[in-house]
């Protein structure tokens, strides 16, 4: 009979063990979304606990007073009974701090408990004090699942609720058979055949409910994975149209107004469009190795709202300029401006160790359209970039200052590369007209039309000690 017993408990035990390997590897995998570790270290507790039953039944002699390993194991189904029930409460809201810490001193509380019945009780009174407070637990769980289930209709979540109503319907049925029954259980051999009958029912139930919270868990993972596909291809969809809207215009335009607008267009999304580009490879290449934690694939999928944003305002900050419409101004901070045109312009910036300084007059506030403006520094910043990189200069160095001089904001920014042919100093300003091998002489014109627009003007310097300066002075109201 006890060897029987010990080896039912001994299955169960290979059973879970077996779910948890392979869970756990199966998550290794599928970092999109992490998994709660209350389950996880529910089901490694109880794998503990029935492996510790199975052993300590093959040497109990009185089961009135069994060894100490018996204490132990109930303490750990209670652990495991415990970090289920944080599981399905974690389904539903946070975890209060003071809550978890109150259960993980009940662990201890149930431990004292525990060993003093195991030498002062009988084996009625604790199997009836076990039933008791694991039905508390599975009403606990049949209540938070119930919940849930009123927000995700998952298939798995209805199988956890069966086998929690499965599992409390057994834990009852033990407790009745312990009242009904006039016997003092002291031998294994005299343990009711219907009550090792709910025992080992109970525990398959529980096993049930592990593995449809591991199936639960794995239609979230497919529901994160087709969610990233789409957006994916929602990604490619918008920047094919934006291509071919480009394209469109490039091709259709034939006055000089419009032929600068689609150059414009094409010019200023180069570097968001760019971006997106590789943003969308890396994530593609992450995803077909699998090893795309949450932290990456937020910030991959943040980068890529953020470029498309810049890319549409871009679009519409240029038709308005090109329709010679009113300006649309509000009022921002200057330095918050500059911070923000640094924050897109910072991995080049690195990449070709080049350093910045920056000295911004605090509460310097223009009322203007931000993203024109924004258009403007960009262009001047990268120019700058662009320049120190083909200068043999070893201390390549960008200087941003931005001040206030009598009615007029003054933004000026300089570099010390190799500066600007005298010969070209005149034309800087001038549609179509380049400095640069590969340049469409768009980024200094464009940049002049918004100053002008803006009531403003954009003049160059030579920079003192050699390179290029921009000085752009907008007014203030």
């Amino acid at each position: 009979m006890k060897l029987l017993l010990a080896i039912y408990f001994f299955i169960i035990a290979i059973i879970q063990t077996g779910l948890f390997f392979g869970i756990y590897h199966y998550y290794r995998s599928q970092n999109i979304v992490k998994p709660s570790p209350y389950w996880m270290s529910s089901l490694l507790a109880s794998v503990f606990a029935l492996f510790i039953f199975g052993g300590s039944i093959l040497s109990v002699e009185d089961i009135a007073k069994p060894q100490f390993n018996f204490t132990i194991g109930n303490t750990l189904f209670y652990v495991a009974a415990v970090l289920q029930a944080l599981f399905c409460l974690s389904l539903n809201k946070p975890i209060p701090r003071y809550l978890k810490v109150g259960l993980y001193i009940s662990a201890l509380a149930f431990l004292l408990i525990f060993e003093w019945m195991r030498v002062a009780g009988t084996f009625e009174i604790r199997t009836s004090f076990m039933c008791v407070i694991a039905s508390i637990f599975y009403i606990w769980q049949i209540v938070e699942i119930r919940k849930t289930k009123l927000k995700d209709s998952s298939t798995q979540l209805l199988y956890m609720q069966f086998a929690s109503f499965a599992e409390l319907f057994f834990a009852l049925g033990r407790l009745i058979i312990l009242i009904a029954s006039s016997l003092t259980i002291r031998q294994i051999e005299q343990i009711p055949q219907l009550l090792i009958l709910f025992t080992i029912a109970q525990l398959v139930m529980n096993t049930l409910s592990y593995i449809a919270i591991g199936g639960y868990w794995a239609e979230k993972f497919a529901l994160a994975n087709a969610k990233i596909q789409i957006e994916n291809e929602e990604i490619k969809s918008l920047l094919e149209e934006r291509e071919a809207l480009i394209g469109s215009l490039l091709k259709a335009n034939k006055t000089a107004s419009t032929g600068a607008l689609s150059a414009s267009i094409a010019h200023e999304l180069n570097q968001p469009l760019g971006a997106s580009s590789l943003n969308i490879q890396f994530l593609q290449k992450k995803l077909a190795q699998g090893d795309l934690n949450p932290a990456l694939q937020k910030e991959i999928l943040d980068t890529l709202l953020a470029d498309n944003q810049r890319a549409a305002n871009i679009i519409r900050s240029l038709r308005s300029i090109f329709s010679e419409s009113d300006v649309a101004t509000t009022e921002f901070e200057v330095g918050d401006l500059i911070f923000n045109v640094l924050s897109i312009t910072k991995p080049e910036i690195n990449s070709k160790n080049i350093q910045v300084a920056l000295r911004v007059e605090s509460d310097l506030v223009l009322n203007a359209d931000s993203g024109e403006i924004q258009q403007v520094l960009l262009n001047l910043i990268n120019n700058a970039i662009q320049a120190l990189v083909a200068s043999s200069q070893e201390n390549k160095k960008i200087t941003i200052t931005a001040q206030r001089s009598h009615d007029y904001v003054q933004i000026v920014i300089a570099d010390n590369g190799d500066g600007i042919p005298t010969a070209a100093q005149d034309q800087l300003f001038e549609l179509f007209t380049s400095t640069k091998s590969t340049g469409m002489g768009l980024g200094l014109w464009l940049c002049n039309h918004i100053v002008t627009r803006h009531g403003g003007h954009i003049l160059f310097e030579p920079n003192e000690g050699g390179g290029a300066k921009f000085i752009v002075e907008l007014p203030v109201a």
